[in-house]
């Protein structure tokens, strides 16, 4: 009996994946990824030139990504019957082989194997390989420490509600926004509401070659790059620095 192993790459720059995952990528001989229809898919594209040569890959399309509203009852159901079937395919693979699948970030950590992972429970064996999540590598990129002291962090999602972020805004010390994308007008009026644009950082493609840094309050309203964090640091309690 084989395994399922979820290898967990990182926020994106090779590098920075873990010697775990690079030896458990490098020895596979199954690799499912995510992706969108027609796209190369962002884990794969981690991975390019680590890959044994004799490597079956198993690209994993997405039914629907922005065709519906992400809340609708098609879009949930298209979903669901994507995850099955992945997690009968995968299943039925791990009874002879290892199969690795890959996932940008850490897995466990709003990624879409979680999905699959439920449904793989007393299938198959399940081993899952953590990751440096994305927002880390944001927030490194930006050369400044997220939180300070006592600063308590808040991760949001840009689908939410704009009365809802702007709440949780609002009482954050430190925040983190993910899934911008065409959220980002949203996201960018619930931080007016807060009192934080002038705060905010827009980080996108954190840790790859095309990295951009800059000032939300900078970036022109139409610009909604998809893979892209948004953060504001805390300012808590720090130590005194030596005059």
């Amino acid at each position: 009996m084989g395994r399922i192993i979820c290898a967990g790459l990182g926020p994106g720059d090779p590098d920075l994946m873990s010697l775990r995952a690079a030896r458990a990528v490098g020895a596979a001989r199954h690799v499912a990824y995510f992706r969108k229809e027609g796209r190369a898919g962002q884990a794969r594209r981690i991975v390019e030139g680590l890959l044994h040569p004799q490597a079956v890959e198993y690209p994993m399309e997405y039914p629907v990504t922005t065709e519906l509203p992400f809340d609708s009852p098609d879009y949930t159901q298209a979903l669901a019957r994507f995850y099955d079937l992945w997690a009968d395919r995968l299943a039925q693979l791990a009874r002879a082989e290892d199969v690795v699948v890959l996932c940008e970030g850490d897995p466990f950590f709003y990624g879409s194997f979680m999905h699959l992972h439920s449904r793989l429970q007393g299938r198959a064996l399940v081993e899952v390989i953590p990751g440096i999540t994305g927002m880390a590598g944001c927030w490194n990129a930006t050369d400044t420490p997220i939180t300070w002291g006592d600063d308590v962090l808040t991760v949001l999602m840009g689908t939410l509600p704009e009365d809802d972020l702007a709440r949780h805004m609002a009482q954050a010390d430190a925040l983190v926004v993910m899934k911008t994308g065409r959220n980002l007008p949203r996201v960018r009026r619930a931080l007016v509401r807060a009192g934080k644009l002038d705060q905010a950082w827009l980080v996108e493609r954190g840790t790859m070659p095309n990295q951009r840094v800059v000032r939300l309050a900078d970036v022109d309203a139409a610009d909604c790059p998809y893979f892209a964090i948004v953060l504001v640091h805390g300012h808590g309690r720090r130590p005194e620095l030596p005059e």
